[in-house]
């Protein structure tokens, strides 16, 4: 099936990390979300640091908010952090509820070392450059989820218990969400340098963009390492 369209700018990273990009969307625990094969254990180890990843990333987004230019910027930047605390947790919250995980025990979960890894790097990226390095940091996570979500909505099990964590990110309103980054990072790049195609400062925000995928295929891998 084709990609969803997130803006011209995000095509062009990923077609620039194209083969850690394919890993990241056909990962082995992405399959077994669809299929229903992936061990509960697994799923809940996953949770349990995707709550703990959430907070840093609610914090990159507020940093980005502190690194933006104009009042879109900031308004964009202001939502994401409004989800990603007042919603998207939630799902990790009820999920792990009803397997006698309370929000606290979430929240005071100890790191692991990949989950470090890549919210130190997201952090990093934001505080030696500037919103166009957050952005290329920030952008897999949020569009990579929501063309998971796309694809697995289409091809899933009928009867995968992971039904649920499927329609979150296959929702016409996450979708929405990742639209209106994308036409964010497309104006924000035309606002800085212009054609980003011919900007000498393309390689890096790539480097940023491909760097962060393959930070995520980690962490995918560290929800199989139960």
């Amino acid at each position: 099936m084709m990609a969803p369209d997130y803006g011209k700018t995000f095509g062009l990273w990923r077609a620039g990390a194209a083969e850690p990009w394919h890993d990241y969307m056909n990962h082995a625990f992405v399959e077994g979300l669809r299929d229903g094969s992936l061990p509960r254990a697994s799923f809940l180890h996953y949770l349990i640091q995707d709550y703990v990843f959430l907070v840093h990333f609610s914090r990159a987004w507020s940093l980005a908010l502190v690194k933006a230019e104009t009042l879109a910027e900031m308004k964009v930047c202001a939502g994401m952090v409004d989800a990603l605390v007042n919603q998207e947790m939630g799902l990790h919250v009820k999920t792990c509820a009803r397997e006698g995980i309370d929000e606290a025990a979430l929240y005071n979960a100890t790191e692991a070392a990949e989950n470090l890894a890549y919210t130190r790097y997201v952090m990093d990226a934001g505080l030696q450059g500037d919103f166009l390095d957050m952005m290329a940091a920030l952008a897999p996570c949020v569009m990579g989820y929501g063309e998971i979500g796309v694809r697995l909505a289409a091809e899933k099990a009928a009867d995968t218990p992971y039904a649920e964590w499927i329609a979150t990110y296959a929702d016409p309103e996450y979708q929405s969400v990742c639209s209106t980054v994308g036409e964010m990072i497309d104006s924000a790049v035309a606002r800085r340098i212009g054609d980003l195609s011919s900007s000498p400062r393309a390689l890096q925000l790539q480097d940023r963009f491909t760097r962060t995928t393959q930070l995520e295929i980690s962490f995918w891998q560290m929800g199989m390492n139960v």
